[in-house]
Parts: structure tokens; sequence; C-alpha cells
């Protein structure tokens, strides 16, 4: 076993035996590892152990089996996030979707720091739903999906009205759009948009701002590149899909409160 420090974000826990507790944190050094708590409720870590904490920890990794919480420093808390019910279910997929794209003690530290980046800037105010398909697109890779969504796939040509092809994997140009009579028939600035998020900077995001019907269309064709690519089912994501019931619940109930109100 070794001992490290190391920032970490916690990604869930979950009950073992009577008072003990497995924690999943996704660490910056050590990768995605399970770790064992005992006497949760009464531990020195209680405070630091619930998902989405991003704290500094003093670890003790084991190469086999659990790893152990020695201690931890400095802690950042996402309140925002864990006030808002529609901020903190986009966040809790996130973590569920950076969970299910690598194995566990794969070191990772990039996808650890664009996690965390990611709910820093839904933490500040962003759009979670434009950072979240921002998110779904950049790790396609981890799942081993790679698809370019820059270029013509017969042609490789760049700036077109581009559409989507199954069939081929990659985009059609005008020209080519016989190729495939089952294409997708996007909106040409879904791919456009897509091509920019693989490589946008962070720096950058903040600078997007979508209009609600072109964020239903990413949202459309990004599940379907999942479900045909990835086949993933998260239970997270499908509160997410659910939740526009539970926004039309929230805003009648709004509604009614303030009408008593008066």
């Amino acid at each position: 076993m070794k001992t490290i420090d190391s920032w970490g974000l916690v990604l869930y826990n979950r009950p073992f035996r009577e008072e003990d507790k497995l924690v999943k944190i996704m660490t910056e050094k050590a990768g995605k590892r399970m770790f064992f708590v005992k006497h949760a409720s009464r531990s020195k870590v209680k405070s630091v152990i619930q998902p989405l904490i991003l704290a500094e920890f003093m670890l003790k990794i084991a190469d086999e089996g659990l790893s152990y919480i020695d201690d931890y420093r400095e802690v950042k808390v996402f309140q925002n996030i864990n006030e808002d019910i529609f901020k903190l279910a986009y966040a809790t997929y996130l973590v569920s979707l950076a969970d299910a794209a690598i194995s566990d003690q794969v070191y990772d530290p990039s996808l650890f720091s664009f996690l965390v980046k990611t709910l820093e800037l839904m933490e500040e105010g962003l759009d979670y739903e434009v950072l979240t398909l921002i998110f779904e697109v950049q790790i396609l890779d981890r799942f081993g999906v790679q698809l370019n969504f820059h270029e013509c796939c017969f042609c490789h040509r760049v700036g077109l009205p581009f559409d989507f092809s199954h069939k081929f994997s990659g985009l059609l140009c005008p020209q080519h759009y016989h190729e495939d009579e089952r294409r997708s028939h996007l909106d040409p600035n879904v791919p456009y948009l897509l091509d920019r998020f693989q490589s946008i900077q962070f720096e950058d995001i903040k600078t997007i701002s979508l209009k609600p019907d072109m964020k239903i269309k990413l949202r459309h064709f990004i599940d379907q590149i999942y479900e045909d690519y990835v086949g993933l089912h998260l239970k997270s994501k499908k509160f997410i899909d659910d939740m526009d019931k539970w926004a039309h619940v929230m805003d009648k109930g709004k509604a009614g409160s303030l009408e008593n109100s008066d």
C-alpha cells in the first residue's frame, strides 16, 4: 500500500455492513477507486465523503482491493449545484458518465480536470444543458467512439451544410447526400456546433449561448449517437429525460403559490 496526497471528487457512497461505507472517488493521481471507511458516522472524514465533494485527500492506495482515506485538507463544495434540483440532476449525470467512461484504477488526470472544470462552470451559473452537451461530445473517445464532425467523409470538404450518416459514421456534404438515403436530415447547425464542441476550450465556453430549440435538436442527436455507438443507459440520464414533467409540476406549484399570496 502506498500513501499519496491527491485531489479527489466523490462520485458516490453506499452502506457496507452496519456502520461502514464504501466510497467511490475519482482521484487526480490514482484514478477511480473504491475506499473503505470504517464507522462512517463517527469518522473524521464523514463530512467529505458525500457525492460531489471535491477535496484534497490523504490516501492509502492498495494495488488490489479497497483503499483507505487517512485524512483531508482543503474542501470545495458545489453549493449552488446542490441547491438547484436541475443543476444537481445534470451534475449527477456528468459524474455517472465519467464513472462509466473509464475503468477503475485507470490514470486519467485529463478526464478528472475536465469533469471538475465543467462542474465549476456549472457552479458559476453557466448553462448546465450546454455544458453537458459539450462534456458528452468530448468524452466519446473514452468509449472508443471517434466521429468526425468537421468534414465530408467522401470529399473532405469543410464549411458546408452537412448532414450525418450513421451508415458511414460521418458527415455528408450536399454533393454526397445521395450516398445515404437514410441520412439524419439534421439542421446544419447541429454538426457545425458539434464540430465546435469537439475542440472548444474552457475560456470559449462562456461565449456560447444557444436557443432552446437548438439545445433540443442537439440533445436528440447526441442521445441517438450514445444509443447507437455507446449503448449506455444510466439512471441519472433517465431522470434528466423525465425532468420536463418535473419542471412542469414545479412551475405550476410556483404559480399557485404566487396566486395564493395575492
